[in-house]
């Protein structure tokens, strides 16, 4: 008996899109084709990038086997740390999987290079909400706050530029560390660009040149050709989980710049005494290795995806940030609802996209390190990472939703044509 053939539209026919939606995405789509041709050359340049890294650092397959117990001469381990460093053009790095997540490499960082009596500034306005505790904006246990360390923010100006008078009045004596944080966070506010990373660090160093500058990079990296370290930056923090882990980390963070700021990060990590001499990376340096090599691939298929979600949502009278022209400098796109049924019901349709946990239905809840509740849809092979299909955001005004991943391009379509879907279902737009 001879196998039905299936065309793609009958595919997604069976996967639960309309015709009617179907259809409104591939008009969307005809209009992208420079746009994604653009993302595929970065990648390119990007891919080229990591792999004369690690090319130049003589990765081997003794690197991939790892070790146990203390890890001291970690071969992997410290192979991986110099292919960071050269890849964000950093004097050191420090890679790990006992950094559990973003928040936990910020944190470090923070942490490891603020003394009792330092001021941290933020010359971009508020931090992301899990910050806040690590901060001591909302008080926790173990903050910088009851450490002595005092804080003070600068907003950014209506329009989203730099408050550059304020920012200069905000730097003293104390003043220690700048943090910035490149993306958006759960704000509505522009993602700020390697250059203009590079030129609110270059201002605030003419008037305090000592002072260390943090980049939160999360989200970023290999968005563009150029990292915020090639722009001037102390320190640059990040997730594996997120882009740099390619989908293949299970866990980890990493934290590259001066020699200094990273060994006090790693004394921090470990212990005074030990600091990047200890550390066994237990058998998935493998996953660390292929995941960062394949990771500007990952990225672009997860910008393509925003790119596409931003051009959906605009079209259908939504506020999106950024806008369906607009030069990207991460891969979360951010789409305004207005409503918590708008918001919810778009989790719902990325949750039903997932190829994990398809079945099940994301319900806002009371997460830590927030100060309302969230939803957040995601399916994924590694738990709460962010560079696989997710969606996610807080249920308090402006109701806004922030989309981000895919490991690649085709099921990042799916999912936004599954959210749109799920959108014109529960009657929440109609096309």
């Amino acid at each position: 008996m001879m196998e039905q053939k299936c065309t793609t539209k009958q595919m997604y026919t069976e996967m639960g899109i309309s015709e009617e939606v179907y259809e409104y995405g591939r008009r969307i789509l005809e209009q992208l084709k420079v746009r994604f041709d653009e993302i595929d050359g970065v990648a390119e340049f990007n891919q080229l990038k990591v792999l004369k890294a690690m090319q130049e650092c003589q990765v081997s397959e003794a690197c991939l086997l790892g070790t146990t117990g203390y890890g001291y001469n970690d071969l992997g381990r410290d192979t991986l740390e110099s292919v960071y460093a050269k890849v964000f053009h950093t004097e050191d790095a420090l890679v790990r999987p006992q950094i559990t997540c973003g928040t936990h490499a910020l944190a470090l960082a923070l942490m490891s290079n603020l003394r009792p009596g330092d001021e941290l500034l933020s010359p971009v306005g508020k931090p992301y909400d899990t910050l806040e505790e690590v901060i001591g904006i909302r008080p926790s246990k173990g903050s910088l706050a009851e450490y002595g360390v005092t804080y003070r923010q600068v907003d950014l100006l209506p329009d989203g530029t730099f408050d550059y008078e304020n920012i200069k009045k905000a730097i003293n004596d104390k003043t220690r560390m700048v943090t910035i944080q490149r993306s958006k966070g759960y704000q509505t506010r522009p993602t700020l660009s390697v250059d203009r990373i590079g030129e609110l660090i270059a201002f605030i160093k003419q008037i305090k040149p000592e002072v260390i500058c943090m980049v939160d990079n999360c989200y970023g990296e290999f968005v563009e050709t150029k990292e915020p370290s090639d722009a001037g930056a102390d320190l640059v923090v990040g997730s594996l989980i997120k882009n740099p882990g390619g989908g293949l980390a299970p866990i980890g963070g990493y934290i590259v710049g001066r020699k200094e700021c990273v060994e006090n990060a790693a004394y921090r990590l470990t212990s005074p005494g030990l600091g990047k001499e200890v550390g066994a990376s237990l058998g998935i340096l493998s996953q660390f290795y292929q995941g960062f090599f394949q990771a500007p691939t990952v990225t672009a298929a997860a910008l393509k995806g925003a790119i596409f979600a931003a051009n959906i949502y605009e079209s259908l009278g939504f506020s999106v940030v950024p806008d369906s022209r607009e030069s990207r400098h991460d891969i979360i796109q951010a789409v305004t609802f207005g409503t918590p049924e708008g918001v919810i019901a778009f989790c719902e349709g990325i949750q039903a996209a997932a190829p994990v946990d398809s079945h099940v239905t994301p319900e806002p809840w009371d997460m830590p390190g927030y100060d309302a509740k969230v939803i957040m849809a995601a399916g994924a092979f590694v738990s709460g990472s962010s560079i696989e299909l997710s969606a996610d955001g807080p249920i308090k005004e402006p109701y806004a939703v922030y989309f981000q991943g895919g490991l690649t391009w085709p099921h990042a379509k799916f999912g936004i044509l599954k959210s749109l879907q799920t959108l014109c279902d529960k009657r929440v737009i109609t096309l």
